[in-house]
C-alpha cells in the first residue's frame, strides 16, 4: 500500500469514526432532545424511522451509480451534505427542522461513509479482511466515544447541540482531507448503458448463490451483534429485575468488550484466515451464549457477555469483506444490494418482540442461538462447496 493510499486510509477510518460518533451521541442524546423540543414517543418513533426509510430508498440508486467515474463526486457530495446536516441538526429550532436534518443525514451517510468503505475495499483487494477489521475498530471507538462527547458538551454548557456542532467540525475536516488528498484511481463505468445496466447487473447478482450466501451470513451474524445489543438492557431490567443502571452497565460492557475484540481481530487476521476465524468463534459462541443466559447472578452474566462480545467482534468485518469479494467490480452496488436484502429481513426484530410478548423475553432470547448455529452451517457448506 503506497503512501497516498495510506493517507487516504487514515481519512477513511476518520470518516467511519465520526459516523459512529454521530449515532453514539444520538442514542444518548434522545432524552435531552425530547426534553428541549417537548417530543412525544410517536414523534421520536418518526424521527428514527422516517430518515432510515429515506436512506434505504436513496442509497440504492447512489450505490448503483457509484460503480463509475462518478464515485468521488458522490462521496464528496455526501460528505458535504453530511456536514451541513450535522450543523442544521445542532441549530434546529423545531421538530420539523430536526426531522428534515435527519432525513438528509442518513442518506448522506450512505454516500459519504459506505462508499468510502467501498473505496477502502478496492484499494487493497488482498487485504480486505484486515482493512475491514481496522474500519470496524475505528467505528467501535466512535461508538464508545459518542456518550463521552455528549457528557463533555453538557458539562461545558453546550448541551446536545454542542455535541452535534463538534461532530460537524470533525466531518468538515474529513471532507477537506478528501478534497486535498489525491483520490483513488477513478473507476471506469462498469456498465455502458449507465443506471439501467447497473440495475440489471445488481438484479443478476441477487440471483447468485455466493452473493445471497454472503448477504445471509451478514444478517445471521447480526442476531448476535446489533439485534442482541438492542435487547440487553431490557433483559437485565425486565427479566432479572435489576435497576436501570445495571442495564446501562450491561450495554457498556458489551461495547467495551467489543472494542477489545476489535483490537484483537486486527492482529489475529494478520495470521489467521478470516472465514476460519469466524467458524472457530461461532462454535465458541454456541457455548458462551447459553452460559450467559444460564449463569446465576449479574456478575457471572456480565463476564459471559464480555467473553461473547470478544468472540463476535470479528464477524462483521470478515463477512462484509466476503460480500465485497463476491461482487468484484461492484463495490458500490453492494450498498444497493445490501439495502434490498435488509428490507426483506426488517421484520426479524418485530418477530422476536412478538415472541417475547407471548413467551417472555427470557425465553425469546434463546432464538439468538440460531445465529452462531446458522453461521457455522453456512460457512461449512461454503467450504465444502469450494472444496468440491
Amino acid at each position: 500500500m503506497g503512501a497516498p493510499i495510506r493517507r487516504l486510509l487514515v481519512i477513511w477510518l476518520a470518516i467511519e469514526l465520526v459516523d459512529e460518533l454521530v449515532f453514539g451521541v444520538q442514542d444518548s442524546a434522545l432524552p435531552l432532545i425530547r426534553g428541549d423540543l417537548h417530543l412525544g414517543y410517536a414523534a421520536i418513533g418518526l424521527l428514527l424511522s422516517v430518515p432510515a426509510l429515506a436512506a434505504n430508498l436513496i442509497e440504492m440508486p447512489v450505490g448503483l451509480l457509484a460503480d463509475s467515474h462518478r464515485r468521488r463526486r458522490l462521496v464528496i457530495g455526501g460528505g458535504l451534505v453530511f456536514t451541513v446536516a450535522l450543523f442544521a441538526f445542532a441549530a434546529a429550532p423545531s421538530y420539523a427542522a430536526l426531522l428534515l436534518a435527519m432525513c438528509a443525514l442518513y442518506p448522506a451517510s450512505g454516500a459519504f461513509v459506505a462508499l468510502s468503505q467501498a473505496d477502502l475495499m478496492d484499494a487493497d483487494v488482498a487485504r480486505r479482511d484486515q482493512n475491514m477489521a481496522r474500519w470496524n475498530l475505528a467505528g467501535s471507538i466512535g461508538e464508545l466515544g459518542g456518550p463521552g462527547l455528549l457528557v463533555a458538551t453538557v458539562f461545558a454548557g453546550a448541551s446536545w447541540r454542542g455535541a452535534y456542532a463538534v461532530m460537524g467540525v470533525i466531518a468538515a475536516i474529513a471532507v477537506a482531507g478528501l478534497l486535498l488528498a489525491p483520490g483513488p484511481a477513478p473507476k471506469t463505468d462498469a456498465h455502458e448503458d449507465g443506471l439501467r445496466g447497473a440495475i440489471r447487473a445488481a438484479l443478476r447478482s441477487l440471483r447468485r448463490v455466493d452473493v445471497l450466501r454472503a448477504l445471509l451470513l451478514l444478517e445471521v451474524s447480526d442476531l448476535m451483534l446489533d439485534v442482541l445489543t438492542g435487547y440487553l438492557a431490557l433483559y437485565f431490567v425486565d427479566v432479572l429485575g435489576e435497576p436501570a443502571w445495571v442495564g446501562a452497565l450491561a450495554v457498556g460492557v458489551r461495547i467495551g468488550a467489543g472494542l477489545a475484540g476489535d483490537v484483537l481481530t486486527v492482529h489475529l487476521l494478520e495470521r489467521v484466515a478470516g472465514t476460519a476465524y469466524v467458524r472457530a468463534t461461532a462454535a465458541a459462541a454456541l457455548v458462551a451464549f447459553p452460559v450467559f443466559l444460564l449463569a446465576p447472578g449479574v456478575v457471572p452474566k456480565l463476564a459471559a457477555l464480555a467473553a461473547l462480545s470478544v468472540l463476535t467482534a470479528g464477524w462483521y468485518p470478515v463477512l462484509q469483506a466476503r460480500l465485497y469479494a463476491a461482487l468484484p467490480g461492484q463495490s458500490g452496488a453492494q450498498l444497493a444490494i445490501g439495502n434490498v436484502f435488509r428490507m426483506a429481513v426488517t421484520p426479524v426484530p418485530l418477530l422476536i418482540g412478538l415472541m417475547a410478548a407471548r413467551f417472555g423475553l427470557g425465553a425469546a432470547l434463546w432464538i439468538f442461538a440460531a445465529g452462531p448455529v446458522l453461521l457455522t452451517l453456512l460457512l461449512w457448506r461454503a467450504r465444502d462447496h469450494a472444496t468440491a
